[in-house]
């Protein structure tokens, strides 16, 4: 079992920067990637970003340039710093973790981005 632990939310004006933190606990030697996803209201749940444990990333274009996803493995946590925040970024952000049989969720941390 992995247990996943979001923070950092909050609101922000547009323009604006915010970094979340996702902390793994638990069986976190089986995590293969963790990623950063995010839903709003009414819309289906998108990728921000993902690493691998080598620390490959990758990154849609709505997020490429202005959000960078990390690691931090002494402690197990996740890192996203998001930039140039827009109206358009406010959704709940959720991490993720993978393991060769299972995916696991956190419960999410709301960002709003006000214009």
């Amino acid at each position: 079992q992995v247990q996943l632990v979001e923070s950092g939310g909050g609101l922000v004006q547009a323009g604006g920067s915010l970094r979340l933190s996702c902390e793994a606990s638990g069986s976190i030697f089986s995590i293969a990637t963790m990623g950063w996803y995010r839903q709003a209201p009414g819309k289906q749940r998108e990728l921000v970003a993902t690493i691998t444990t080598r620390s490959s990333t990758n990154y849609p274009d709505s997020t490429k340039g202005r959000f960078t996803i990390s690691r931090d493995n002494a402690k197990n946590t996740v890192y996203l710093q998001m930039n140039s925040l827009q109206p358009e970024d406010t959704a709940a952000y959720i991490c993720k973790a993978t393991t060769l049989s299972r995916v696991y969720w956190g419960q999410g941390t709301q960002v709003t981005v006000s214009s």
